[in-house]
């Protein structure tokens, strides 16, 4: 069944027309950078590192929102690739600083640009005032639903 073979009620309904496009661009996003062997995850982590520095992998999963035993595996694959290195923190040696490499940051500007392609091919439809329009409504939903305002 496709959106517009539901029935009337349902496709009013804005929270089942954000969980098919939610699915959409998650699909859209996961199959393109999966064919530059990479993952979101790979991108998130990535992104905090450019903005932040070089940082524990538990600060890594608290700013990425990736579970903490899930950002292990990230951290694995992205040092592999030789993305990131991985070193004992000198304050601290029972935990890891991970810091990333110029090969790291050459793959993240890689990314980017991807990233910004799936972002245009999402929002197609709409202009680009239009585009700015739905990125301050949705920040707005999420700031209003984030768990720090539902307390």
């Amino acid at each position: 069944m496709t959106h517009e073979d539901a029935p009337e009620p349902l496709r009013a309904l804005p929270s089942r027309m954000l969980s098919l496009l939610a699915m959409y661009a998650d699909r859209l996003v996961s199959e393109g950078l999966a064919a530059e062997d990479a993952r979101k995850w790979h991108y998130a982590a990535l992104v905090a590192l450019r903005e932040h520095g070089p940082m524990s992998q538990a600060e890594l999963s608290r700013r990425t929102g990736v579970y903490r035993s899930d950002m292990v595996a990230v951290v694995n694959e992205l040092e592999e690739r030789g993305h990131v290195e991985r070193a004992p923190d000198p304050a601290d040696r029972r935990r890891n600083v991970i810091t990333m490499t110029t090969t790291g940051r050459r793959h993240l500007e890689r990314l980017d640009e991807l990233i910004s392609g799936f972002q245009d091919d999402l929002l197609a439809p709409l202009t680009g005032p239009e585009r700015e329009q739905f990125s301050a409504l949705l920040a707005r939903l999420l700031a209003h639903h984030s768990p720090r305002n539902t307390a």
